[in-house]
């Protein structure tokens, strides 16, 4: 038997430990490489959940993956995206990458804007096959930042 196809719905305070937990599992390896925390893991969940920004991907196992939306004046901020370590390699993270770009389409934005850690190369990679331009780098909070965009047909 076939698992469900992976849905994704807006996070619930329940979901908090999973979500959480997924982050740390995330971004933990970058500690070493950056030298500090990356800015997921400083970030404050339980805000994002009470304001629905926050998404999760549920496949047959429960949560895989969760994807921060934050609508902006201009444009729609992919804010962070996570996959859980037991559902890497799945192509989920495409599938949540496609969720942001419908949604962001779906609330009138023409482009979506991210910005990922510079020594996220494999995640600046990721972001260049899909489109993504890099449009300038900045040191906020003392991460160095690659700030990128992608245009939305």
């Amino acid at each position: 038997m076939n698992d469900p196809l992976p849905e994704t719905a807006i996070a619930g305070i329940s979901d908090l430990p999973v979500i959480e937990a997924i982050v740390e599992a995330a971004y933990r390896p970058y500690v070493a490489r950056m030298g500090l925390l990356p800015g997921p893991m400083r970030d404050d969940y339980a805000a994002h959940v009470a304001a629905g920004r926050l998404r999760v991907l549920r496949d047959g196992q429960g949560v895989a993956g969760l994807l921060v939306l934050i609508p902006e004046a201009t444009h729609m901020l992919l804010d962070n995206i996570a996959i859980a370590p037991r559902a890497q390699g799945r192509g989920y993270g495409r599938l949540l990458l496609d969720c942001a770009e419908a949604e962001a389409r779906r609330q009138g934005f023409g482009v979506i804007r991210l910005y990922t850690h510079v020594t996220m190369v494999e995640n600046v990679a990721i972001y260049r096959k899909r489109g993504y331009a890099e449009t300038h780098r900045a040191e906020v909070n003392g991460l160095q930042r690659v700030y990128m965009e992608k245009p939305l047909p």
